[in-house]
């Protein structure tokens, strides 16, 4: 399978396009913080999650899922912090969302400046 690796900005109109292939319109997306990078258009977070550890030699510690709706661009549905990846106990997160509020933040400001309208 390829995923689409982001680490310069991508368009606004190529998630739309990728989220066609998803029943609810999102795109699942599994972003590195540390690297500040983005795998993008599988059908599973872990599968990203994976190709990232593999090819972009990330540390899991540093991998979070989270859902992108393009549609909702610019609104507070716009990102969704949901993903089985996240559950991880030994980081403090016991819940498939991103609990750490900073944590949420650095996901946004990253996912903000790689992908442009």
């Amino acid at each position: 399978m390829k995923y689409v690796s982001i680490k310069n900005p991508i368009k606004l109109s190529e998630l739309k396009d990728m989220s066609k292939k998803m029943e609810d319109c999102l795109v699942k997306a599994v972003i590195d913080v540390e690297l500040n990078v983005m795998t993008v258009d599988a059908s599973m977070h872990v599968d990203e999650e994976q190709y990232m550890l593999e090819e972009r030699e990330s540390m899991q510690k540093n991998l979070w899922g989270i859902n992108l709706y393009p549609f909702e661009f610019n609104t507070n549905k716009w990102i969704e912090f949901d993903s089985m990846i996240n559950i991880r106990p030994w980081q403090q997160n016991r819940s498939r969302g991103v609990e750490c509020v900073a944590t949420q933040s650095k996901i946004r400001d990253i996912v903000n400046k790689l992908v442009q309208e």
